[in-house]
């Protein structure tokens, strides 16, 4: 009986501290996509779609904790330690814009036309900046008193053209309706929220809080279900298949490895090459690869079919452990 192909990973490497978020763009007018590293060593990284460097965003005076790529990949925003969150041209590599918070700026959306910025982080507070008017004062989005959650917000991600989501370590994920500023719906869990993306081609958000992952339709009032797994062990980060929905893979603080789960939790595979826990998993938006970022300084790409002729594989995956 053959030895099933194992997942040879490629290793993506320059960055010299803790990898802390990955962000695909879609798939661009020639089919290829970029990915968009962030790091504790302030440096985002953009690299194609095989996972060749094409350059570094320098000017972060901290670590960098999200970079997300507008939807034609000409601008990335980041959102960082030193207190600011920036726009940078994905072309030239220059920063285009720098916007000061008073405190760190954990995650970063741009809208779908690149025209506003979402930010919030360790202030609790979410600001929406204006990139036609950069020097004019953002506009914040407010729960109660002055604050947007009760916890560092984790993550915020831009749905459609008129919908934030937001999700902090107060356990809630938040939607906004972005033209009225006002919050639209809430879901609490008992746990802090440790990661939450959004899944583009499935219009899903991807949430782990605790031991549990969520898949949730991204707009408030979609008539979709929500799908709901606990696991043996807390993720810290989940992406769903983008085109089958049939697996999802995780990261997990408790160990070095990756995980490959059915839709409906079964474990199907444990893929063994990290030498420290994987903070973030992100699928490729044509779901032929994902990757991993990981407490080792390394991103590591790993394929969906072991042994497929695909970027730069070319047929080198083999057999064995």
């Amino acid at each position: 009986m053959s030895t099933p192909l194992r997942s040879t990973p490629l290793v993506a490497p320059g960055h010299t501290r803790p990898i802390t978020h990955l962000s695909f763009s879609p798939i661009q007018d020639d089919s290829s996509f970029l990915l968009v590293s962030s790091c504790k060593d302030g440096n985002p990284m953009l690299r194609e779609w095989t996972g060749d460097w094409i350059g570094t965003f320098l000017g972060h005076k901290g670590a960098v904790w999200s970079t997300k790529l507008s939807l034609d990949g000409s601008r990335a925003a980041s959102g960082s330690a030193d207190f600011t969150a920036k726009v940078w041209d994905t072309y030239s590599g220059n920063c285009l814009h720098s916007f000061p918070h008073n405190h760190i700026v954990r995650s970063v959306a741009l809208s779908p036309q690149a025209t506003h910025l979402l930010t919030g982080g360790q202030e609790k507070k979410i600001r929406i900046f204006d990139l036609n008017r950069p020097d004019a004062e953002p506009e914040y989005l407010f729960d109660s008193g002055l604050l947007s959650h009760d916890g560092t917000i984790k993550s915020v991600v831009w749905v459609g053209d008129h919908t934030g989501v937001t999700a902090g370590d107060d356990g809630k994920v938040k939607w906004w309706d972005l033209r009225s500023r006002e919050l639209t719906k809430t879901i609490a869990y008992s746990d802090p929220i440790t990661s939450m993306e959004l899944s583009l081609p499935t219009q899903r958000l991807v949430v782990t809080s605790g031991k549990n992952v969520e898949f949730i339709p991204a707009l408030p009032h979609s008539g979709h279900n929500t799908h709901s797994l606990t696991l043996r062990y807390a993720p810290s980060s989940a992406s769903i298949h983008p085109i089958l929905q049939d697996r999802f893979v995780t990261g997990s603080m408790s160990d070095e490895w990756v995980r490959v789960h059915s839709i409906n939790g079964e474990e199907r595979d444990v893929l063994k090459g990290h030498h420290g826990p994987v903070h973030c998993v992100e699928f490729s938006p044509d779901g032929e690869m994902y990757a991993s970022g990981s407490e080792d300084g390394t991103i590591r790409l790993w394929q969906t079919t072991p042994g497929k002729t695909y970027g730069l594989w070319q047929g080198t995956s083999t057999n064995g452990h």
